[in-house]
C-alpha cells in the first residue's frame, strides 16, 4: 500500500471512519512515519477520535480537534493549527472528516493546499450494513455529495461493513462484492478491507488487502453494557 502524505477518511454517518483514522495513525507511527491526528468532525459530538486522544499521545501521535468536542456544545469551530497539517511537508497527516455532505464543508478551506501539493489519498468508507448506503448505488450518490461538498475526488474505498461485535468474517466476505461494484461504479480502487483483529485474522487467508483494527473504547463500552 502506497502511504501518501496526507489521508483522509470520509464516508456516510457510521460508516466508522473515525475509527480507521485512528487505527491508520497507529498504523503509520509503526511504520516509523511522524504522524498526526485531525478530527474535522463538526457534525458527530458522539464519537470523534478525541476519544482515543490518550492513547493517541502515548503513542507519540499528537491529536488535533476542536475545543467542543466531548462536551455539550457543537459548533463548526475549527482549530488554527489544522492548517499546519497542510502547510508542513515534514510528517505525515490522517484526517476524520465529518459525515455526509454537510460535514465534509468544514474540509473546503483546506482543500486548495491539499490539491497543490497533490499528495494525498481521499478515501470513502463503506458500510454496506448501514440504512443509507447498502447498496452501491446508495453508497455512490452519498460519495459524489461528498465530493461536491468539500471540493476533493475520492481516491480510493475502503470496505468498512461490519455489525459492531457480531460480525463474523462472512458478513464481511458478502460485502465484498458490493465494495467491487461500487469500485467499478467510480473507477477508483479497494485500497483496503477493514475488520477487528480477530475477524481480520480469519478473513487474512481468504481475502487479500484486510486491515485489522482495535476497536475504540467508546465503542466497545456501548457494545457491552
Amino acid at each position: 500500500m502506497e502511504h501518501k502524505r496526507v489521508t483522509l477518511f470520509a464516508g456516510h454517518y457510521g460508516s466508522g471512519k473515525t475509527n480507521i483514522a485512528v487505527n491508520y495513525a497507529f498504523y503509520l507511527k509503526n511504520l516509523g512515519y511522524d504522524v498526526s491526528v485531525a478530527d474535522l468532525d463538526i457534525v458527530n459530538p458522539y464519537f470523534r477520535t478525541k476519544d482515543s486522544e490518550a492513547e493517541l499521545l502515548a503513542a507519540g501521535i499528537p491529536l488535533i480537534s476542536s475545543a467542543f468536542a466531548n462536551s455539550n456544545v457543537d459548533l463548526p469551530a475549527l482549530p488554527q493549527e489544522l492548517y499546519s497539517l497542510v502547510e508542513r511537508k515534514d510528517r505525515y497527516a490522517v484526517m476524520d472528516i465529518g459525515g455526509d455532505d454537510r460535514g465534509a464543508l468544514a474540509l473546503g478551506r483546506y482543500t486548495p493546499y491539499i490539491l497543490e501539493e497533490n499528495n494525498y489519498e481521499m478515501v470513502f468508507v463503506a458500510n454496506f450494513y448501514r440504512p443509507l448506503t447498502q447498496t452501491p448505488n446508495d453508497a455512490l450518490e452519498v460519495m459524489r455529495e461528498i465530493e461536491q461538498a468539500c471540493g476533493i475526488m475520492f481516491t480510493a474505498i475502503a470496505n468498512n461493513s461490519n455489525i459492531g461485535w457480531e460480525t463474523s468474517p462472512y458478513d464481511v466476505l458478502k460485502t465484498v462484492p458490493l465494495a467491487e461494484e461500487l469500485s467499478q461504479m467510480s473507477g477508483i480502487p479497494i485500497i483496503m478491507t477493514t475488520a477487528e483483529n480477530n475477524v481480520a485474522l480469519d478473513l487474512s487467508e481468504k481475502l487479500e488487502g484486510v486491515f485489522p483494527m482495535t476497536l475504540q473504547k467508546k465503542y466497545f463500552d456501548i457494545k457491552h453494557v
